[in-house]
């Protein structure tokens, strides 16, 4: 699978790796200074062609794994995110829609329900059973 082609006309510049950072920011709830490794990561993400709209897709996406506790909550750790393919995978699978892979069978029809006085005696085999056991038991 390839990774998006960076779009045309759309510089990775100062102004939108600080915009990605700010976004992120804002939908985690942290507040990470942007240092110049943070920002190396930026660059990297932004220039596969990834946009501020697809970090928004991702970050919703794991933070609903984490609320069902099928992630991480290092998943949102910043250098675990701007890895360009666990961005990558992340985006695809937040956009996979699950199908069916054959229509729905109904289920069989259960089996007649058997007459009372065959239930009862069953029910009373079964009560006779478990009396010899904990009689073995004592």
């Amino acid at each position: 699978m390839s990774q998006p082609a960076p779009p045309s006309g759309s510089p990775v510049d100062a102004v939108a790796i600080g915009q990605a950072h700010q976004l992120y920011c804002q939908l985690t709830g942290q507040s990470l200074r942007l240092a110049f490794d943070r920002e190396r990561m930026w660059y990297e993400v932004l220039r596969l062609g990834y946009t501020p709209e697809d970090l928004r897709t991702v970050i919703a996406y794991l933070q609903r794994e984490i609320r069902a506790q099928r992630r991480n909550v290092g998943a949102l750790k910043l250098s675990n995110l701007l890895q360009p393919d666990r961005f990558e995978e992340d985006l695809q699978i937040s956009r996979v829609r699950l199908k069916l892979t054959s229509p729905i069978q109904p289920t069989p029809p259960s089996p007649p329900a058997m007459p009372a006085h065959e239930q009862q005696q069953g029910r009373q085999r079964a009560l006779d059973c478990l009396r010899q056991i904990k009689a073995a038991l004592r």
